[in-house]
């Protein structure tokens, strides 16, 4: 007899990549193997993200096209989780009874259960429990030389457009010491480079802050880069600073998001800091380490922009020069403080402020890329090229870099020299033998 097979299908962001990884661990240890697309699995779960827009629309335009029974006969398992599945669960079981399991993200360890109850009927699982779910959940099985590792979860700050705090809950940190064992466990099998993942993971507080999370993991032995994300300016402390300049395994690298360039919106969103407050936060930060790279995220037309107000953001992102960035329409979320808030912006003025602001951070990715042209670091290798023998791996600055090396292969960490650049990556050639020690 065939075993049954899995599909986990990921929206949105990194948390949601870590998070499907764990669903497919729970169903590798019940016996399932993974199937290459949902239209081949006999289980398929959708991990939604409830940050972008019209993220419900994609999970029942989905839900569609996975509910036609198969040539055989036979219809697929679908499971609704994530975000929208939290924040929307009594609204899918309505709109989509074709969906046989809805789990929240705090609850997912309960998949194989809950998988169990769809054989009678359709089960539901949207609590927010009190004991962990990491506790749980089984050894990780390791796919690349790069992992995810979260380490808080949830957010208390309440931008009043965003869901988190009602879909993630409270902020929560994980033990220390757990976090330690699992990354070791990660390096054990393999792993050259984690990122420490939160919804607002600088305030990670698990009996270390994350800057001594960070000085503690980079004891590891074999574990050569650490990254973390996502980071709330209001908790860009002096130790985390500091562990970028004391901390060689810690990556030059901070993504950092400012949401608006405007101080009068910013207050509308409830970020709990203005323009000047941010910038003066980038100021350490270069001071400190002048060599790093910064990312941000940005939202257009929240309720109340001006076109005074935007041209603030475009002004920021001329003057900070982030090396990549990420930016989004606003997008009206039921529950939300700004979904009721007057002077909405019309779509219309939304989509071309958007493009005007991707095009202001399509020039400062380049600017950046072209500026590392000559530096000589190490590339850590992750997936093939679109060429033959290509290969593509990340800088120390997250930059996706071209290379093409014969002999190694994915996994490896080689020196480099940057010799070209495009918005989105950069090309490197090896650094002749013997020249190695020059490289960053």
């Amino acid at each position: 007899m065939t075993s049954k097979t899995y599909h986990v299908k990921s929206f949105g962001c990194q948390m949601n990549v870590y998070d499907s990884e764990r669903m497919g661990d729970l169903l590798a240890g019940q016996g399932l193997s993974a199937a290459a697309s949902p239209e081949e699995a006999d289980v398929v779960v959708l991990n939604t993200c409830h940050i972008r827009e019209k993220a419900a629309e994609k999970l029942y335009s989905d839900v569609g096209r996975l509910r036609q029974k198969r040539a055989d006969g036979s219809r697929r398992t679908i499971v609704a989780a994530g975000c929208v599945a939290q924040a929307e669960g009594a609204e899918i079981a309505a709109r989509a009874p074709e969906v046989d399991v809805i789990v929240g993200p705090l609850a997912y360890h309960r998949l194989p259960e809950l998988l169990k109850q769809a054989e009678t009927g359709r089960a539901i699982d949207i609590d927010m429990p009190a004991v962990p779910k990491f506790g749980a959940l089984p050894g990780r099985r390791v796919r690349q030389a790069s992992a995810f590792l979260t380490v808080q979860e949830g957010c208390d700050k309440f931008c009043t457009f965003c869901v988190v705090p009602y879909t993630r809950g409270p902020e929560t940190s994980r033990p220390s010491a757990d976090l330690i064992a699992e990354a070791e466990a990660l390096v054990a099998r393999g792993v050259k480079e984690i990122t420490l993942l939160g919804q607002n993971v600088n305030a990670y507080n698990g009996g270390l802050s994350l800057s001594g999370l960070i000085r503690a993991l980079a004891e590891i032995e074999g574990l050569e880069r650490i990254r973390y994300t996502t980071s709330h300016p209001r908790d860009m402390h002096d130790d985390l600073i500091a562990a970028h300049v004391e901390v060689p395994k810690l990556m030059p690298y901070l993504h950092l998001p400012v949401q608006s360039g405007s101080s009068r919106i910013l207050k509308a969103m409830n970020r709990a800091h203005t323009r000047e407050s941010y910038l003066a936060t980038l100021a350490r930060l270069r001071e400190a380490r002048p060599d790093i790279a910064l990312s941000g995220d940005f939202i257009v037309g929240f309720p109340g922009e001006t076109e005074a107000d935007f041209a603030e953001t475009l002004s920021i992102v001329a003057e900070v020069q982030y090396a990549a960035a990420y930016s989004f329409k606003y997008s009206v979320r039921p529950g939300t403080p700004a979904a009721t808030m007057a002077d909405q912006v019309p779509e219309e003025v939304k989509d071309e402020r958007l493009a005007r602001l991707q095009a202001a951070i399509t020039v400062g990715s380049l600017a950046f890329n072209q500026g590392t042209i000559g530096k000589r670091c190490t590339v850590l290798l992750e997936r093939p090229g679109r060429k033959p023998g290509q290969l593509i791996g990340k800088t120390p600055w997250l930059q996706s870099a071209v290379v093409s090396i014969p002999g190694a292969k994915i996994g490896d960490l080689v020196d480099v020299e940057i010799v070209g650049a495009m918005p989105n990556s950069v090309e490197a050639v090896p650094i002749p033998s013997g020249q190695e020690s020059a490289a960053a």
